[in-house]
This record gives structure tokens, C-alpha cells and sequence, in this order.
């Protein structure tokens, strides 16, 4: 993976670290995933290690839980 991977489901704690997340490591360095919208990557998250989002995976695969927005079971709901 060469880019990090910002997952969320669009509550607004998803979008104000989206923000902050785009502002910190550039446009060019971070895929955003609306998993609300996109629910097809929901498993590609769980996968990665997102246990709640927002969360970014780094590069490396390492998964950072930014803060607690809803669990990926409600998000599953």
C-alpha cells in the first residue's frame, strides 16, 4: 500500500477528522473511504484492523483509531 487509507461512516467526528487528516498528510497521501456510502469496503476495514471509526491505516498496515465515532459493528447495523 502506498498511500494511508482514512476510513469513516460521515458522522460528523468522521468529518472533522477527515479534514484534519487531508490537511495533515496531503490529498495526494490518503484515500478516503466513507464506508456508510461504500459499504462493499466494510470487510477491506475490518481486514486492516479498524475495530471503530475513524481510523487510518497507515502504509505500513498499521491501523490508528483517531477517536471513538461508532464501532464497526453499528456501522454494520
Amino acid at each position: 500500500m502506498s498511500k494511508s487509507i482514512f476510513y469513516h461512516a460521515g458522522c460528523p467526528v468522521c468529518v472533522s477528522a477527515e479534514q484534519d487528516i487531508v490537511n495533515l498528510i496531503g490529498v495526494d497521501n490518503v484515500e478516503v473511504v466513507h464506508i456508510g456510502e461504500d459499504r462493499s469496503r466494510i470487510s477491506e476495514a475490518e481486514n486492516a484492523g479498524v475495530k471503530s471509526v475513524p481510523a487510518l491505516v497507515t502504509p505500513k498496515g498499521n491501523a490508528l483509531h483517531i477517536n471513538f465515532g461508532a464501532s464497526m459493528a453499528d456501522v454494520k447495523a
